[in-house]
């Protein structure tokens, strides 16, 4: 299907010797000819430009529950104002949000939103912060950046809810807007990014050291466990050893429960024993902040004080349902009060 090209100006990319155009966002490093878009599908070729297709609109609007990001110690108990765009960077064969990420007809992005229109509706909303999330915000870095300054000027938060794969520069710019990260860290070896995601697994490590000891950035990490690809005890004992002795004991990481979707539906859901394996596994290897999600487990779902924080009782009921002294949330992302602008 071809659509015509109309966008934004992008950043980071360079004109080849044979006359194509390299996208430098992402480690794809996509080379287009005139008319051409990037995998992502909205990073596209405009004469002798890289253009952002999907500037200014979005998939949706939901009010959430910050710990549904998953984010359990940044603003906890509080609202947060999420949206996404369209496409992704990635082409997770396992993808929960398919039907945003691989959208290839830009009609499935409704709503027109300015950045300072965003930043408004949280202010009256009572959120303390936007999340950009749904599909990954790399691919619309230039409006998430624009977003996050409108924001910053309004006194909320942003976030950014991303598998950090994302190339060296435009990381620095990116992250530097952010206040706190979900990163999605789907598996730990380069088979299961080849095969399942098409990408690699060593960008995201990179981006994960980047946080730690670059930023100021508040950032967990989230892996969902699939039967058979991701989920032996080799596998989670590898990642929990590494992210201990490159990221640290503090670095909270979410094992989530897989359930059916997109391309691999003939994969049964994630028993919780193997959740609660997985917690187990993670903190034998020293952390201390490991939670599991998308299944009922209490004790996986226990929110711990870090050291520094001391944030308010929060009991988890599933990932979509949560008790709170303050505030009590429920479904959202589906169901949610449209927001409008």
């Amino acid at each position: 299907m071809n659509q015509p090209v109309e966008g934004t100006p992008g950043r980071y990319w360079h004109v080849l010797e044979d006359g194509r155009i390299q996208c430098d966002v992402c480690p794809r490093y996509c080379k287009l000819h005139e008319g051409q878009r990037g995998l992502c599908f909205v990073r596209a070729r405009q004469g002798d430009q890289m253009v952002l297709t999907t500037y200014g609109r979005s998939s949706g609007f939901c009010i959430d529950p910050i710990e549904k990001k998953p984010l359990n110690h940044f603003l906890p108990g509080t609202p947060v104002l999420s949206f996404g765009t369209a496409g992704c960077n990635l082409t997770c064969k396992f993808c929960q949000n398919w039907d945003i990420s691989k959208a290839r007809n830009l009609d499935r992005i409704q709503d027109l939103a300015s950045p300072a229109a965003i930043a408004e509706a949280a202010v009256r909303s009572g959120c303390r912060s936007v999340a950009f999330t749904y599909n990954d915000p790399v691919i619309f870095l230039e409006y998430a950046v624009d977003v996050a300054q409108a924001c910053r000027g309004r006194g909320i938060k942003t976030v950014a809810v991303s598998a950090g794969y994302i190339s060296p520069e435009p990381r620095i710019e990116f992250f530097r807007h952010m206040d706190a990260a979900n990163i999605d860290l789907k598996g730990f070896s380069e088979g299961f990014y080849k095969n399942l995601c098409s990408g690699k697994l060593a960008p995201v490590l990179e981006t994960l050291e980047y946080l730690k000891h670059e930023t100021n950035v508040w950032f967990e990490i989230t892996t969902l466990l699939i039967p058979g690809e991701n989920d032996s005890a080799a596998e989670i004992e590898a990642e929990s050893t590494w992210a201990m002795d490159r990221l640290g004991p503090d670095v909270p990481l979410h094992f989530t429960a897989f359930h059916p979707d997109w391309k691999m539906m003939d994969r049964p859901p994630t028993p919780p024993q193997t959740l609660r394996m997985a917690r187990r596994i993670a903190m034998n290897a020293g952390l201390c902040y490991v939670y599991t999600g998308n299944v009922h487990d209490p004790a996986g779902q226990a929110v711990k004080s870090l050291p520094s924080v001391a944030p308010p009782r929060t009991e988890r009921i599933s990932l979509n349902i949560w008790r709170n002294p303050i505030l009590s949330w429920g479904r959202v992302s589906r169901e949610c009060d449209p927001i409008t602008f």
